[in-house]
């Protein structure tokens, strides 16, 4: 469990006069030596500081508290407590402490651990008490006004928002923005947003606030309306041309692209706009638009290290690999928030230039972040490829991730290197060994499934999937997995069918379900059924194992010629398949 970050045992013998107010020192404190009972005051400094040093702000006129012997008690309890991770306990002491004392200190300090305890009524109760003894902390007004909103307790936080509004509106509508989007009753936002808003008709955050919550109401014309409005108060405002961008994507990519010309056609120097215009363009495959627009941004911010990457990317993925190489390397030089990232891609291009010293090299690089497992992955793949198969394995085995999320994609890659290697006794042993760390990963029960098919071992292979089922229960792929197995290797055919059903229930368009489904049907003897199957499955993709499928069932069919012609046209892409050999030897002696 975590732990409170605790003050300093002699914070507890200050604590009327300093609990948990940051930037105050313990040189600042004394406590005074007649008795316990007696409060606690600042210390006098003897002369006055020099000017060169930082000038100390005046504490706020806290009230003065008597460290009694049963507040100290409670202050350490609640300390120890928390520092030992007995969460509640601390919490509830706090609590206390924050009703007895009314002190706003110790009432911030106990909303502080409320909220960490995730108790909304506790974290409530201490607010109002911080909130009701210090009425001037803005900071405690707007941590009320959040709970009272998270709760519904709208007619209570209305008049806390009003006047918090007074002080900085612009601001105070953007806080409320992200204030508003956490309520569950989005009608009651929308509504207080719009009375609040209506006091302020020339503000353009009151229009921005009044778009996002009626876009969280599904009201996305009115959204788009408040949106309108915003460009008039404030042309070129890019938070709320992003929005309403965003909204037309909802329902039309092509009107959210012609906005995003319009406005930059207005307003050129727009980097967000631009960039997200360049991003969605990459989205619509319109690779070569994007590239102008990502060639403008690079040249209009030449050390940006966020256009450089997107641009490189780009490129890498339009096939310029030169192009993508040069882009990704000067990113290197603008001190990127992700090096790693950049590395990975660097390797990939390497590996596409059919360099694998230097993609190994770039792989190496990556030392951290989403790309490690990746990256440590395509290393043993090139050493793999320079017959160099215990190295391989020696640098996955001795690569330790993040956190088990990585470390399972670790075991997965190892046994993906063996099962590649042929060496299929080995890779099963893997992800046995996995699951004995693991033994609740879906991912590694599935992938051993797999091993153990290859091993006919279909009693391991079951009781993986349907572990995996139960652990993942949208899964459609483990559904998919054992109902062609039951079908394709035993003669429980009405089950297959129940599971593949489910499969395509929660996948209707998946290629390799619908294949499934088709097979099957034929294994069935339902020939017309199993046709209109894996015609379907082949128009989505033309695999390999699907054709073999196709081939078989028009071979059953009588029309063998034109089975033979799918086979032929999926061999010249696929030469080595081996469910498609495996077909044509059976059938075409």
């Amino acid at each position: 469990m975590a732990h409170l970050k605790t003050l300093p045992l002699f914070a507890a013998l200050v604590l009327a006069s300093a609990c948990s107010q940051p930037g105050v020192k313990a040189s600042q404190l004394v406590v005074a030596e007649s008795s316990p009972q007696q409060a606690v005051q600042p210390a006098v400094e003897a002369e006055t500081p020099p000017a060169t040093e930082p000038v100390v702000k005046a504490e706020p006129d806290y009230p003065k508290q008597s460290l009694t012997p049963d507040i100290l008690f409670k202050f350490l309890v609640a300390e120890v407590a928390g520092q030992r991770g007995a969460i509640l306990i601390a919490q509830s002491t706090y609590l206390d402490l924050a009703r007895q004392t009314r002190d706003p200190r110790i009432a911030r300090r106990a909303a502080e651990i409320a909220l960490f305890a995730r108790d909304q009524a506790g974290a409530l109760e201490a607010t109002r008490l911080w909130a009701a003894s210090e009425a001037d902390s803005e900071r405690a007004q707007q941590t009320l006004a959040a709970l009272l909103l998270n709760e519904g307790k709208v007619v209570e936080a209305e008049p806390i928002l009003q006047t918090l509004l007074k002080d900085d509106p612009a601001k105070g509508f953007l806080h409320l923005s992200a204030l508003m989007g956490k309520m569950q009753d989005t009608r009651a936002a929308y509504d207080l947003v719009m009375r609040l808003a209506a006091d302020y008709p020339t503000l353009p955050e009151a229009r921005y606030a009044e778009a996002q919550s009626a876009a969280n109401a599904g009201r996305f014309d009115e959204a788009i309306a408040a949106l309108k409005v915003a460009e008039v108060q404030r042309p070129g405002w890019e938070a709320a041309g992003l929005m309403r961008a965003q909204l037309l994507a909802k329902t039309s990519r092509s009107d959210a692209l012609a906005f995003m010309r319009e406005f930059l056609a207005a307003h050129p120097e727009a980097r967000e706009m631009r960039l997200a215009y360049a991003r969605t363009l990459v989205n619509a495959n319109q690779f070569t638009e994007a590239r102008s627009e990502f060639t403008r941004l690079t040249q209009d911010f030449p050390r940006n290290a966020e256009v450089g990457l997107a641009a490189g990317l780009l490129s890498l993925q339009m096939g310029d690999v030169n192009a993508a190489r040069d882009l990704l390397t000067q990113t290197l030089e603008y001190n990127p928030r992700d090096p790693d990232t950049v590395y990975y891609y660097l390797g990939q291009v390497a590996e596409q230039m059919k360099l694998p010293e230097i993609a190994a090299a770039h792989y190496a690089d990556v030392k951290t972040g989403n790309y490690l497992v990746s990256a440590r992955a395509r290393q043993a793949a090139l050493l793999m490829a320079a017959g160099k198969p215990e190295e391989a394995s020696k640098l996955l085995a001795n690569t330790q991730g993040e956190n088990d999320a990585q470390n399972v994609r670790l075991i997965q890659a190892q046994a993906e290197l063996l099962r590649d290697s042929k060496v299929l006794t080995a890779a099963f042993d893997v992800l046995t060994a996995g699951l004995k760390r693991y033994p609740d990963s879906a991912n590694l029960l599935y992938d051993r499934a797999m091993a153990a098919e290859k091993l006919d071992k279909l009693d391991v292979l079951e009781a993986d999937l349907r572990l995996a089922i139960v652990l993942r229960p949208d899964d459609a792929q483990a559904y998919n997995a054992l109902g062609y197995t039951l079908a394709d290797r035993t003669s429980r055919l009405p089950e297959a069918l129940v599971l593949l059903d489910k499969a395509l229930t929660l996948s209707p368009e998946d290629p390799y379900i619908l294949d499934s489904v088709g097979w099957a049907q034929y294994r069935a003897g339902n020939l017309p059924r199993a046709q209109e199957y894996l015609e379907h499955a082949y128009k989505l993709r033309p695999d390999p194992e699907i054709a073999a499928h196709l081939g078989e069932v028009l071979w059953a069919k009588g029309q063998r010629d034109e089975a033979g012609k799918l086979w032929q046209a999926s061999l010249q892409g696929h030469p080595q398949n081996e469910v498609l050999l495996e077909t044509l030897r059976r059938l075409k002696p």
